[in-house]
């Protein structure tokens, strides 16, 4: 007996969340992103993993083209996958997210399809649903309670 399935083709993306204390408030790097879908919305730094590299590697070159920042291996952990059916408007779309836990964050610079980068208060990210684009509020408020957790 034969058995198929047939399944819609997905993508899979990789975000980071880098955190850092400044003036003792935790704060994100988020991007400005400069096109559709969310034009305009700010957004964790990722993107597409590319069918011939990794998932560990495409968050860092994401991270590297969008932001200027370039973080080894160690330096990052998977946070946990996001799969809601509906987080991208484009196709159904897996993310993997990262975390990063820096001593500070300077010298970035937007990239690729990224409009701009700063580095903002978590709580004020997080104190409106329409302030991130995609899941990316459910994201970084998981990335920011694991940082808490460990920073005691």
């Amino acid at each position: 007996m034969a058995y198929t399935v047939e399944h819609p083709p997905f993508a899979v993306t990789a975000d980071a969340v880098v955190l850092t204390l400044r003036d003792e408030k935790l704060c994100a790097l988020v991007i400005t992103r400069g096109r559709a879908p969310f034009a305009g919305r700010l957004a964790l730094p990722g993107g597409f993993v590319d069918i011939d590299e990794s998932v560990d590697h495409a968050v860092r070159r994401e991270l590297a083209e969008e932001t200027g920042l370039e973080l080894k291996p160690r330096q990052l952990e998977q946070l946990g996958a996001y799969g809601a059916p509906d987080r991208d408007p484009r196709m159904r779309t897996v993310s993997v997210a990262y975390l990063a836990l820096l001593p500070e964050i300077s010298d970035v610079k937007a990239g690729d399809d990224a409009s701009d980068v700063q580095c903002l208060p978590v709580s004020w990210l997080l104190a409106r649903r329409d302030r991130l684009a995609f899941d990316h509020r459910l994201i970084l408020r998981d990335g920011a309670d694991l940082a808490r957790h460990r920073l005691g």
